[in-house]
């Protein structure tokens, strides 16, 4: 079977996430531990001991999942199975630093301060109570884009995440978040739900944090992947790392365009999708998106030792 390897956003964090890949391998411990001192801060005991409000803040969170996916992946490294088993690795939103990574196209030291950076910028780019997002469910994407156009009239609102066929997120201003809300009930959708998150990420709001990520990009080595990354962007594979720096600076203010960069890897002849990190999110999507797709989530050493006994 042709594999991707996928990695999960925000949203997927729960204390004591990634705390039995780094009890159960030596080389998932060590990742936590580099984190650890790329930050200066013990992250590690945040994620296994900390408060869920705490870690939920977007600049704990952030490097936090990436950490949790590089368990992962060091994990799977030690049953045999490397990057290179993979034709492509992709990420939603921050997932796409984590599958960077994995990639070698970035350094685990660098990735975990880049994400330290966008998760301070994406928060300080809007007062907390200025922005929001909200889940639009039973509505496909152009439906959901021409609400949002429609909210727009005296703020931002935008489609920012189309994750798959029946659920796609809005950001922007509250009121004309709350708008599209309205509105896409009376459109039909089946719910329509302001979502807890602290800023409204993928969004044109989100600029003053697109400009830092593009200053501390400038200033970070990157490498070619050693296979493609599909970029959330423009949902196809890239290992031009010049490209993969654009890219990476228009996904902050961009749409993820998450069900398309399903059906392209599924187009290029994917059948398997293994799920790296914290949680299954990932894998109801793609299940929803294409249920030819099969997946696994690598959530725990349980699923990395299955993963390997199949490959």
């Amino acid at each position: 079977m042709t594999k991707a390897f996928v990695f999960p956003g925000q949203g997927a964090q729960s204390i004591g996430m990634g705390k039995a890949f780094a009890e159960a391998y030596p080389a998932a411990k060590a990742v936590f531990e580099e984190v650890d001192e790329a930050l200066g801060q013990k992250l590690s005991t945040l994620i296994w001991e900390g408060e869920i409000e705490e870690l939920t803040l977007t600049e704990n969170a952030q490097p936090a999942l990436m950490a949790t996916s590089m368990a992962g992946m060091a994990a799977l490294n030690a049953e045999g199975i490397t990057v290179s088993d993979a034709e492509f690795v992709a990420g939603h939103s921050l997932g796409e630093y984590s599958a960077l990574c994995a990639a070698h196209s970035l350094t685990l030291a660098d990735t975990a301060r880049l994400l330290r950076i966008r998760g301070k910028a994406m928060q300080e780019a809007v007062p907390i109570g200025v922005g929001a997002m909200a889940a639009i469910l039973g509505l496909d994407f152009e439906q959901v884009e021409e609400i949002a156009k429609q909210a727009a009239e005296d703020g931002v609102c935008q489609a920012a995440n189309d994750n798959d066929p029946s659920q796609v997120v809005v950001s922007g201003h509250k009121a004309a978040v709350e708008r599209a809300i309205a509105l896409a009930k009376e459109a039909g959708a089946k719910r329509a739900l302001l979502l807890p998150v602290s800023a409204p990420f993928h969004c044109s709001l989100m600029e003053p944090a697109a400009e830092a990520m593009a200053q501390a990009l400038s200033e970070v080595s990157m490498k070619r992947p050693a296979v493609p990354v599909v970029v959330n962007v423009r949902a196809e594979g890239e290992s031009d790392p010049a490209m993969l720096r654009n890219f990476l600076v228009e996904q902050v203010t961009g749409s993820v365009r998450w069900r398309e960069s399903v059906l392209w890897m599924a187009g290029q002849g994917v059948t398997e999708m293994w799920e790296i990190g914290a949680g299954k999110a990932l894998s109801g999507m793609i299940r929803r998106i294409d249920r030819s797709i099969a997946t696994k989530a690598i959530n725990d050493p349980d699923g990395a030792k299955a993963a390997a006994g199949e490959a």
